[in-house]
């Protein structure tokens, strides 16, 4: 296993974590997985023994269930892991059961522990922005939570740029805590968090983990133009991620099952080892529902792409180069710094545009 460095923490995590997202299957989390506390104990004892060391949940992901399972099963050594997990979405009918305010993140953190069975989670996502409550607000009831010992560093998740920079902004000029890394959904499908996002994480030195990682299986060979498992969430009528060009995906496929096949490997793992090789990239929050999975997503972590592999995929995936990146990248180019070119470095092939 291979550990990063979290932005500008000095905290170390491996560059695949664990996502507990199929724990419990309360709900619509249903149409994903039902795993209760044996099968998730083997599943965390199969991402242990590969050195993984961060294990993400949610306050909301099953009600609930996913985080108390999560605690049952890292009893005993919880002291050799680390955890993540979230709160922001709506958790009950009330008028304060969402968003970021003072009232609900402690109230939420504080449930969170006790299902979790621990004092501290070590990393605490703002699962989605919340544009009602003052950015103040939010950082100053995270501050009082790292003061107190029940969580350890912060980060954002599923935030646009200007949320970011305006949250990094209060921070600075505060002297809150400071988002040290973003969740963020980013695949070979899906490349939009090129156009800010990782251009913001390497300015900012915000550590980037990446959820679904595999566009809920659809990268992970299983999905093909003419086959689509019958079993599957899509099947089931999950909807996330949106895919909006289909073709653009199945060209995506194919890339990747050409290259895996001469390589001799998985798709999924051809999808992954581009992922960890992208700018700012520190952790990829992996699914599976058998220890089989997870074995063959750890064997990318040792799989280095040759550079026309890596052209091969970013040539099939690139997102388009709109404005005002195009006109950059004509006049601006021999003056740009490393976050600039996490974004157009996609595109050097390219003459005036």
């Amino acid at each position: 296993m291979e550990y990063r460095t979290l932005g500008r923490s000095g905290l170390k995590i491996s560059v695949l974590s664990m996502g507990t997202f199929s724990f419990g299957g309360k709900g619509d989390f249903a149409m994903v997985a039902k795993q209760g506390v044996d099968e998730a104990r083997r599943l965390v004892d199969t991402c242990i023994d590969g050195g993984i060391n961060v294990f993400d949940t949610s306050n909301m992901y099953s009600a609930g269930r996913s985080e108390e399972i999560l605690g049952e099963v890292l009893e005993g050594r919880r002291d050799k892991v680390l955890i993540s997990s979230k709160a922001r979405m709506r958790i009950g009918d009330g008028p304060n059961d969402e968003g970021v305010s003072r009232y609900h993140l402690i109230r939420e953190c504080e449930r969170s522990l006790k299902r979790l069975r621990t004092d501290h989670i070590d990393i605490y996502f703002m699962h989605e922005w919340d544009g009602l409550t003052p950015l103040e607000e939010m950082l100053s009831a995270l501050d009082t939570l790292v003061a107190q010992g029940k969580i350890r560093y912060i980060g954002c998740s599923n935030y646009s740029g200007w949320h970011i920079m305006k949250a990094l902004g209060v921070s600075d000029l505060r002297q809150y805590p400071r988002f040290v890394t973003q969740q963020i959904h980013y695949t070979l499908e899906a490349r939009e968090a090129e156009y800010e996002l990782l251009p913001i994480s390497v300015d900012q030195g915000l550590g980037v983990m990446v959820w679904s990682p595999l566009a809920a299986g659809l990268l992970s060979g299983a999905f093909r133009r003419d086959a689509k498992p019958a079993d599957s969430r899509q099947a089931a009528g999950w909807s996330e991620p949106p895919i909006r060009d289909e073709n653009r995906l199945w060209n995506i496929v194919d890339a990747l099952v050409d290259i895996a096949g001469k390589r001799e490997v998985s798709p999924a793992q051809i999808a992954l080892a581009w992922t960890l090789s992208r700018p700012g990239i520190t952790s990829l929050v992996v699914g599976g529902l058998t220890p089989g999975h997870f074995s063959d997503n750890i064997a990318a972590v040792d799989l280095v792409l040759t550079a026309s592999e890596l052209e091969q995929l970013n040539l099939v995936s690139r997102v388009p180069y709109i404005y005002p990146y195009w006109h950059q990248h004509n006049f601006a180019r021999d003056r740009f710094c490393a976050g600039d070119w996490a974004l157009h470095a996609s595109y050097q092939d390219l003459g005036n545009i």
